[in-house]
């Protein structure tokens, strides 16, 4: 069954950092793009990047771009997302999502985790 599983959500103090982690199990993940999305009470589901399971290459929308890495953890088939300079907009429910292609589009995702709730505030 394969299953994406993410962790690590919370309550972070502005200017606060945080590490979302996102479980993979139950298939061969070469050669598929791992992203995170997030979305926030009212408003749209939003990509902020990628992660190339085969290359190791990340890829970032600009508006998280310097703030936000993903990483991975091949031995243990998991991916992070660090979360530094958090802000009060950066309250979400955060997802990960695996999709074979490189896209920006939540529709180009076949595989999704159920998400792990950041709220930032003092």
């Amino acid at each position: 069954q394969v299953q994406l599983v993410e962790s690590g959500g919370g309550l972070a103090q502005p200017g606060g950092s945080l590490r979302l982690s996102c479980a993979a199990s139950g298939r061969s993940w070469n050669g598929f793009f791992m992203a995170w999305f997030r979305q926030a009470p009212g408003k749209e589901r939003e990509f902020l990047g990628y992660f190339s399971w085969s290359s190791g290459k990340p890829y970032y929308v600009d508006s998280v771009n310097g703030r936000f890495t993903i990483s991975r953890d091949d031995i243990k088939d998991t991916v992070y997302l660090q979360m530094n300079s958090l802000t009060p907009e950066d309250t979400a429910r955060y997802y990960c999502a695996a999709s074979p292609i490189a896209s920006m589009l939540t529709q180009n995702y076949n595989y999704w985790g159920q998400g792990t709730l950041v709220t930032v505030s003092s």
